[in-house]
Formats: structure tokens, C-alpha cells, sequence
């Protein structure tokens, strides 16, 4: 390919050389830079990559994009953009040959719920036969191809890249969460939705390295209805107004408290020996029995997401309904072990909002006991230790502390930490440091009628302890310990 081919959607400066240069690779780590790549300097919270400029040249580059002039050898292109990271998110798909243009395209945003959301999505569209990619918190999946991801959305250049693998795997639909920090850094720049979905919003993320204030959030978030050729929206969201008040595209509704195009009521708590989940009737554009095998109510607007944006794809409704009702995805309210005398759920919930959320949930069943096993990681925020232990000496019948990822920390001084705010509630404890200790203790001490919430890891598979990271998954450790009952 020549420069120019790839040009086309870019507004830029010709400084030096020619646009005739011949290219085949996008890079914006120095590092990475090879013969033929177009490098793009971009300005981070803790480098700027105009300054590498010379090592890229030395590996090779000879084609530059930058935000300001850079001094280059003659032989050197160099052109100059208002913004290099859109610049690089247009690059890196005429880079891959716009393969998400190939796909239906789902973008999921919001503060919580985007995880469950595009898997229930994708295990919608997979028992209705459809080939089906998808990118998040727990990695890129391309037909059996799978991939760990460092950001729930990646940068533009491996957006792109997954995309092309999806394309080449056959992958009819994409389905992908959308973080704020994506819309804000550009990581989208470029692609179109055909479906863009806002679950709900909180305080969060929010801090010297993500935004700024709350109206920020709020209006990152609010990208979604510019970027996409039909919005779907939760209506009982409190900032439902706000976020869809300039949408440049029709938004359809779903909710369970507000009147919506796709209404959830006749809701029941559902918990037997091998199923705790729910069961609601969707009314309004889609009529369907459903039963969801997750636990709470907030799981009730996860599937009314998934069912909205799947009704338009004018899908078998008993194929989209068994698909909620065997529906798992890992780390996220999994249930892990279920019988008639205990159940054990695996959360992410890893801090005191999301942590109330859960165990609020899970009374909602109304367990004998509600056993909570949980710690917190190392070399983070210590008021998070304090308002977990709180809440679970609140909330929980039975608290077991025990180790999270320590990192530099030592387990015993975080441990001491959730306690000093635990012991002043009254709430009942053990410690136990040894986390594979303190989940079979909970399991293999268990009581007629518990309900045991392992949290903080969830997906997770490894513990890190010294900068050291060693396999370690709870599903597992849970398997184990149920063998020994």
C-alpha cells in the first residue's frame, strides 16, 4: 500500500516527503516500530512519543505522524495532525481494511453491567447460530480464538486488530464494551455502531489519570448515541435524561420502574437445587417468557439490554430465551455450586459500592446464612479495606478474610486493616490468610440453607503476591472443596 491509500479519513499537514511512501504496519510504541511502519506520536500521561521519533527512524520508519513538527532526516515523511490518536484509530482500520464494517457492530456502555451484557448478547446470537466476536473486561473472543485484553477497551490499532480476526473467523456480529476512557482517548475514533447501549450510571472512574469531574464521565458516556445508528437505553436510569439529551440517533428503552419500549415485570426470585436466577415477563416490542440464571435484580436490565438489541435481529424466541436460562459468564455472579443445602456465587465485586450490591442481592433469596469470603488488594486505596469490612460486618452473617492479590503488602497488615473497620459493627468473623484455605473452610463448613459469596477475584486466574503472579482461580479452588464434602 502507499501512504495515500490510507489517508483518506484524515485531516492532516504535509511537512516533509511524500505521500507516495510505501507502508504495510501501524506502530506507536518505539519500541515496536519496523521497516515500513507508519509511526504515530502520541502525547501519554507518562511519556510522549515524539521524543522516540529517532529510535523509530533508527528501526526503520520513514513515514512519521505527529501532532507538532519533528526534526527527521530528508529521506523521512512527516506529516502533522490535530490529534494523534484519532489519527491512529483511522490508520489502524485502513491499516486492517476496515473489517469492522464487515460485522453488525454492538457497543455497550455504562458503570456497570457492560461484562454481563455483551456476553448474554453473544450467547443470544451463538444459540441462534450466529458467529460471534466480542471484546471486554474478560478478553477478545473471535470464533474459538481467545485473547486476555490490559484495557476493557483496548487501543485503536488492537481494536482493529481483533476485528480482522473476528472477519476472518467468519464472525457475523462484534460485540464489544465501550469504556469512558475509550470515547475520551479515541480508541473508537472511527467506527460506527450499528447498535449503541447505555446501561447506567455512577460516580467512578473518576481521578488524575481518568476524568477530570463527574460532567466529563457523564459526557464520555454520552458519546455513544453520536456514534451509533440506533441507541437502546435503561429509562430507569437517574441519568437517563442527561445521557441521552443530544443523541444523534433514535433511542428505543428498556426498563423495569419507567414505562419503556421493552418492559420487564412479574418478576420472582427464583433459587432451587441447581438454579438460583429470576424469572420476569418482557412486554411492549418484544413478548417473552424469560428466565435468567444469574442472581439479581440488576441482572433483569442486563437481559432486557441483550433481549432489546436482539429483537431487532428478528431471532427464535425459544432459542433467545433457553440461552438466558443457561446462561453463565465467569467471575460475574457465577454460580458456581448450587444444591440443597448450600449455594456458592463468584463476584468480581471487589469494592464496598459494588460489594452492598451483591449481598443486597443475594438477601433478596433469603439464605439462612449469607457467608461472605473476601479480602482486598495491595498497594491501593486503603479506604476501600475499611468501607468492605464495614459493609460485610453489616450486611453478612459470616465474614472469612482471607488474601486478595497482596502485591507489596503483607496479607496479615491488609487483613488488619478490613478488620479495624469490621470488629466495630458486631459482625461475626474468621481469618483465615490462606484464601484456598478460607474458600474451602466456607464450603466445607457449610450450614443448611447458606448462601456463600466468594468475592474481589472473579474471573481472575492468577494471585499476585511480590510481583509475582501464580495461577489461582476460585471456580476452581471451589470445585475442589466441593469433592471433599
Amino acid at each position: 500500500m502507499v501512504l495515500s491509500d490510507w489517508l483518506k479519513e484524515i485531516e492532516f499537514t504535509l511537512v516533509q516527503g511524500s505521500l507516495d511512501a510505501e507502508v504495510e504496519e501501524v506502530a506507536y510504541d518505539s519500541r515496536k516500530a519496523v521497516k515500513g511502519a507508519v509511526f504515530v506520536c502520541m502525547k501519554g500521561t507518562k511519556a510522549d512519543s515524539h521524543q522516540f521519533c529517532p529510535q523509530a527512524y533508527q528501526a526503520g520508519c520513514r513515514v512519521f505522524v505527529a501532532e507538532h513538527p519533528v526534526k527527521l532526516p530528508e529521506d523521512a515523511t512527516v506529516l502533522t495532525v490535530e490529534n494523534s490518536r484519532k489519527a491512529l484509530a483511522y490508520l489502524s482500520a485502513a491499516r486492517f481494511g476496515y473489517p469492522d464494517r464487515t460485522m453488525v457492530t454492538i457497543g455497550v456502555t455504562g458503570t456497570k453491567g457492560k461484562t454481563t451484557t455483551t456476553h448474554m448478547i453473544k450467547a443470544i446470537l451463538e444459540a441462534c447460530g450466529k458467529k460471534v466476536g466480542i471484546i471486554g473486561t474478560n478478553g477478545a473472543y473471535f470464533g474459538e480464538g481467545w485473547e486476555p485484553t490490559r484495557n476493557t477497551t483496548p487501543e485503536s490499532y488492537e481494536l482493529h486488530r481483533y476485528f480482522a480476526r473476528m472477519a476472518k473467523a467468519g464472525c457475523q456480529y462484534m460485540v464489544m464494551e465501550v469504556s469512558s476512557q475509550a470515547f475520551k482517548l479515541h480508541r473508537t475514533e472511527g467506527i460506527f455502531f450499528d447498535f449503541g447501549i447505555f446501561t447506567n450510571l455512577s460516580p467512578d472512574h473518576i481521578g488524575p489519570d481518568e476524568h477530570k469531574d463527574f460532567a466529563e464521565y457523564l459526557a464520555c458516556k454520552s458519546m455513544i448515541f453520536n456514534q451509533s445508528r440506533i441507541g437502546i437505553a435503561d429509562c430507569d436510569d437517574e441519568h437517563f435524561a442527561q445521557v441521552t439529551a443530544h443523541a444523534g440517533c433514535p433511542v428505543y428503552t428498556y426498563g423495569i420502574d419507567h414505562e419503556a419500549d421493552f418492559q420487564a415485570g412479574q418478576i420472582r426470585y427464583v433459587a432451587e437445587d441447581a438454579f438460583v436466577g429470576l424469572e420476569f415477563v418482557s412486554s411492549g416490542r418484544l413478548c417473552l417468557d424469560v428466565r435468567v440464571s444469574i442472581p439479581g435484580r440488576f441482572n433483569i436490565s442486563n437481559a432486557m439490554a441483550a433481549l432489546s438489541v436482539c429483537s431487532f435481529f428478528h431471532l427464535p424466541e425459544e432459542k433467545m430465551s433457553h440461552a438466558l436460562e443457561h446462561f453463565r459468564v465467569d467471575g460475574r455472579m457465577e454460580l458456581a455450586y448450587a444444591s440443597a443445602k448450600c449455594k456458592v456465587i463468584i463476584d468480581y465485586a471487589h469494592n464496598a459500592v459494588s460489594m452492598e450490591s451483591l449481598l443486597t442481592t443475594l438477601r433478596d433469596y433469603h439464605p439462612k446464612r449469607l457467608v461472605v469470603v473476601f479480602g482486598c488488594g495491595g498497594n491501593r486505596s486503603k479506604d476501600r479495606r475499611y468501607a468492605m469490612g464495614e459493609m460485610a460486618g453489616r450486611m453478612a452473617d459470616l465474614s472469612i478474610i482471607t488474601a486478595d492479590n497482596s502485591r507489596y503488602e503483607k496479607v496479615e497488615d491488609i487483613i488488619a486493616d478490613i478488620k479495624s473497620a469490621l470488629i466495630p459493627t458486631g459482625g461475626y468473623f474468621y481469618e483465615i490468610p490462606d484464601r484456598r484455605e478460607a474458600i474451602t473452610y466456607a464450603i466445607t463448613h457449610a450450614e443448611e440453607g447458606d448462601m456463600i459469596a466468594i468475592i474481589g477475584k472473579g474471573h481472575e486466574d492468577y494471585q499476585e503476591v511480590n510481583g509475582v503472579r501464580t495461577h489461582f482461580l476460585d471456580r476452581e479452588v471451589v470445585e475442589e472443596a466441593v469433592r471433599q464434602l
